[in-house]
C-alpha cells in the first residue's frame, strides 16, 4: 500500500507541475577540481513525476500480486526486498539530473536486475543472469568512457549540455548505452533469456523498469539538446529492425512468457522509431500506455500459470477461458492494447506514431519495415488469443480461487489500460502530437492490422517455423555460443596474469617460504642448530 500511496503523490505532484509549468532542481556539489564541477544534481519535473507516478503504481500492483504468487517460497521476504531495491534504483535514475547520480540507479538496476533473475536456483537461470549482466555491462562501460566528455564540458549534469561538438559526441554515447538497456539490435538476445525470472519480475522489468530506462534516458537527453541527424538516423534503423525482430520471432514462439517478452522487444522498437522521428513527447506517451498494459498481460499470464501447474506452452492452454473468465478477459484486453485496436490506451499512441511516420519524409525501406513489423504484432497476438482462447482443452486446469491478491492488481491495471490513453492525452497535451494524413493512409494502417490478425487465424505452415526466425536471426544462438570462441584467449590472459603482468603467485609463494623461515627462527632450540640460525639471521638482517 505504500507504494499506491506514493504513486498517489507523485500524481498530485504531477498536477501541481503541470499547472505552474515549473522545474525544480536541487543540486549538490561535492568539490571542484581546475574549474570543474563535480555535482550531484536532483531534478524534479512533470516528466519525472508522471514516470514514477507509473513506476509506483505498476510496482504496487506487481507486489500485491507476488503475494499470492510467491507464497509458498519460503525466502519470499529476500525476493521482495530485492524488488523493492529494484524500484528504487529506477526512482533513482528517474529523478537524476547528473552523470553521478544516473550510474547509481543505472548500476543499481543491473545488480538487482541479476539478482532477481538468478531467484530461481537452475542453470537456465544462471545463464539467463549472467547474459543480461554482460550486455549491460557494455553500456555501462560507455557512460564511464563519456565522463571524459563531461570534463571538456566542465559540468557532470544533463542541463548544461549545449549544441556543440563534445555535446553531440555525448548525447551519441549516451544513447548507444541506452540501446544496450532497452535490449534494442543487436543487443535483443538478453530479453527473451530473462524470462527465467519468476513471473512478477517480468512484469516489472518489461513495463516500467529496466528495458524503458535506456528509453527514458534518451527522452531527457532530447529534451535538453537536440538529436542529431547521424543519432535520428541510428534510432530510426535500429528502432525498425528492433520492431520486426522482436515480431517476427514472437510469431514462432509458443512459450507464452517469451511470446509476451518479444511483444515487448517490439513495442520497444516503436519507442526508438519514434524518437528516430523527432517525437520524444509521443514516445513517452506510448512508453506509458505499454507500461500499464504490459503489466497487466503479464500478471494476467501469471494467473494462468498458477491454473496450468505452470506449463508455459500457449498449445496446452485451450479452453482456459471457461475456469478463468475474469483473467481472459483482462488477457484479451492487454492483447487487443497490443494491437492498438480502437479506443483502448494504445490506439492513442502507436496509431499516431504510424501516422507521422507517413507523413514524415522517411525513406520507402524504413516504412515497408515499420508496416511488415505492425502486421507481425497482429498476428502472434491473434495466435496467442485463439491458442488460449478458442482451442479445446489438452491439459488439466486447476481452479484458482480468485481473491484479493490476484484480482485488485488485474483491475487496477485494466482499468489502465483502458482509459490511461485517453486520460494522458487530455491531461498533458505535450504528449500529444496531431497528424493529418490522406484516408488513403489511414486505410492501409488498418488494412495491414486486419490482414495480420488473418494470418494469425489461420494455422500456420510448417515450413515457416523454421529456426532462422524464432532465433531473432540467429542472434540467440550466436550470442550463446560467443563464450566458446572467447575460451582461448581468457585462458592466454590467465596464463598472462599469472606470470609477468601480475606475479602475485611468486610473490605468494616467496611470502610463505619467509614467514616459514622466521617461524623456524623463533623456535629455533626445537628445531634449528645455532649454525643454521646464526645463517639465517645474518641472512635477514644484510
Amino acid at each position: 500500500m505504500l507504494l499506491f500511496f506514493t504513486s498517489l503523490m507523485m500524481a498530485c505532484g504531477w498536477g501541481f507541475m503541470l499547472i505552474k509549468g515549473q522545474t525544480m532542481i536541487l543540486e549538490l556539489e561535492l568539490m571542484t577540481v581546475s574549474s570543474t564541477n563535480f555535482s550531484i544534481m536532483l531534478v524534479v519535473d512533470k516528466i519525472n513525476l508522471s514516470f514514477s507516478m507509473v513506476v509506483t503504481l505498476i510496482a504496487g500492483s506487481v507486489f500485491t500480486f507476488a503475494h499470492k504468487y510467491m507464497e509458498e517460497d519460503h525466502n519470499s521476504d529476500r525476493f521482495l526486498w530485492i524488488l523493492m531495491a529494484f524500484v528504487i534504483s529506477m526512482n533513482l535514475l528517474t529523478f537524476s539530473g547528473s552523470i553521478f547520480f544516473l550510474l547509481l540507479g543505472w548500476d543499481g538496476l543491473g545488480i538487482t536486475s541479476f539478482a532477481l533473475i538468478i531467484y530461481y536456483q537452475s542453470f537456465e537461470s544462471l545463464s539467463a543472469g549472467f547474459q543480461t549482466l554482460m550486455v549491460n555491462r557494455l553500456g555501462d562501460a560507455i557512460i564511464v568512457i563519456s565522463t571524459f566528455l563531461f570534463v571538456l564540458v566542465g559540468q557532470f549534469s544533463f542541463i548544461s549540455l549545449s549544441d556543440n561538438f563534445t555535446s553531440v559526441g555525448l548525447v551519441l554515447m549516451l544513447s548507444v548505452a541506452a540501446l544496450t538497456k532497452s535490449a534494442q539490435y543487436p543487443f535483443s538476445s538478453w530479453l527473451p533469456a530473462a524470462m527465467a525470472a519468476p513471473t512478477p519480475v517480468s512484469a516489472l522489468v518489461h513495463s516500467s523498469t529496466l528495458v524503458t530506462a535506456g528509453i527514458f534516458l534518451i527522452i531527457r537527453l532530447s529534451y535538453n539538446v537536440p538529436l542529431s541527424e547521424e543519432v535520428k538516423s541510428l534510432l530510426l534503423f535500429v528502432g525498425a529492425i528492433t520492431c520486426l525482430l522482436g515480431g517476427w520471432a514472437a510469431t514462432y514462439e509458443n512459450d507464452i512468457k517469451k511470446i509476451i517478452a518479444l511483444s515487448t522487444l517490439s513495442q520497444l522498437g516503436v519507442m526508438v522509431f519514434s524518437l528516430g522521428l523527432g517525437f520524444p513527447g509521443l514516445a513517452l506517451f506510448h512508453l506509458y500506455t505499454h507500461a500499464l498494459f504490459k503489466a497487466l498481460l503479464f500478471l494476467a499470464a501469471g494467473n494462468m500459470l498458477m491454473a496450468t501447474y505452470g506449463s508455459q506452452d500457449i498449445r496446452l492452454m485451450g479452453g482456459i477461458g471457461m475456469a478463468m473468465p475474469f483473467t481472459i478477459i483482462m488477457f484479451n484486453i492487454s492483447s487487443l492494447c497490443l494491437v492498438g485496436a480502437p479506443f483502448l490506451s494504445a490506439f492513442y499512441s502507436k496509431h499516431v506514431i504510424l501516422e507521422k511516420m507517413v507523413m514524415s519524409s522517411l525513406n520507402l525501406s524504413s516504412m515497408l519495415i515499420m508496416f511488415v513489423a505492425t502486421m507481425m504484432t497482429a498476428k502472434y497476438v491473434s495466435r496467442s488469443l485463439k491458442a488460449v482462447s478458442w482451442n479445446k482443452p489438452i491439459n488439466s486446469i486447476m481452479a484458482v480461487s480468485s481473491n484479493f491478491y490476484t484480482t485488485f492488481p488485474v483491475t487496477v491495471l485494466g482499468i489502465g489500460g483502458i482509459v490511461s490513453g485517453k486520460f494522458l492525452s487530455m491531461i498533458d497535451l505535450g504528449n500529444l502530437e496531431l497528424a493529418y494524413i490522406p484516408s488513403f493512409w489511414g486505410n492501409i494502417i488498418n488494412i495491414i492490422t486486419v490482414s495480420g490478425i488473418t494470418l494469425g487465424l489461420i494455422r500456420g505452415s510448417k515450413v515457416l517455423s523454421n529456426h532462422y526466425l524464432s532465433s531473432m536471426f540467429f542472434l540467440t544462438p550466436v550470442v550463446s555460443m560467443g563464450s566458446k570462441g572467447l575460451a582461448p584467449l581468457v585462458k592466454e590472459m590467465s596464463n598472462l596474469d599469472y606470470g609477468w603482468l601480475e606475479p602475485s603467485f611468486s610473490v605468494k609463494n616467496y611470502h610463505s617460504k619467509f614467514g616459514a623461515v622466521l617461524s623456524d627462527i623463533g623456535v629455533w632450540p626445537q628445531k634449528q642448530s645455532f649454525f643454521m640460525a646464526g645463517i639465517i639471521l645474518v641472512f635477514t638482517l644484510a
